[in-house]
């Protein structure tokens, strides 16, 4: 599990942000920092699309990238 979540692309930074918005009390200027740092990762890698993945557990492991 460990190794495929390192092969996402982008998949931390999307865990982070989610992880932040659940957390209470809410940090704003923490979760947008987060915001930015995914979408700084999703235009330096292309990534055109993520997907969950269908098994039982709660990752994101799978994602797609633009040719």
């Amino acid at each position: 599990m460990e190794e495929a979540r390192a092969q996402a692309v982008c998949g931390q930074e999307a865990l982070d942000l989610l992880n932040c918005v659940t957390q209470n009390p809410f940090d704003q200027d923490k979760c947008i920092r987060l915001l930015h740092s995914l979408r700084d990762c999703v235009l330096t890698k292309k990534v055109n699309k993520f997907s969950l993945d269908k098994q039982e557990h709660k990752d994101t492991d799978s994602v797609s990238k633009k040719n």
